[in-house]
């Protein structure tokens, strides 16, 4: 079994999280699959922010759970979901870190949506 080091978030590779202040909704088609005000926006380095979403404000009878799993140095280990719908939802659309690495515990309990399957819409302020 390999053993794995995180690498921690710093100058080279900064990785922030804050409070996003503002309703972001997630949907596929007219279907909305999550609503919240407690999202947190994750930026990382120089990819485009990610809108971490609670769990709990999820529509999680949507969620089928993948047998996907990827790893980031900086996060840890990610587990991925499809989302269901009658004209067969996206596969793997959405990701969370079940046990993240301490420097991004925050978005524990949340997961984030690839915007290539998922509209995602943070209000504007």
């Amino acid at each position: 079994m390999t053993t794995r080091e995180p690498k921690i978030p710093g100058a080279d590779h900064p990785i922030t999280i804050e409070p996003t202040g503002v309703r972001v909704v997630a949907r596929v088609g007219a279907h909305v699959v999550a609503d919240t005000t407690r999202a947190l926006t994750l930026r990382e380095a120089g990819y485009p922010p990610v809108q971490y979403i609670p769990l709990d404000d999820v529509d999680q009878s949507l969620l089928t759970a993948s047998t996907t799993q990827t790893y980031c140095p900086y996060k840890g280990d990610a587990s991925y979901y499809g989302i269901a719908l009658a004209d067969s939802g996206p596969a793997d659309a959405v990701w969370t870190y079940p046990a993240p690495y301490d420097a991004v515990s925050d978005i524990a309990g949340h997961v984030a949506f690839y915007t290539d399957r998922v509209e995602v819409v943070v209000e504007a302020a």
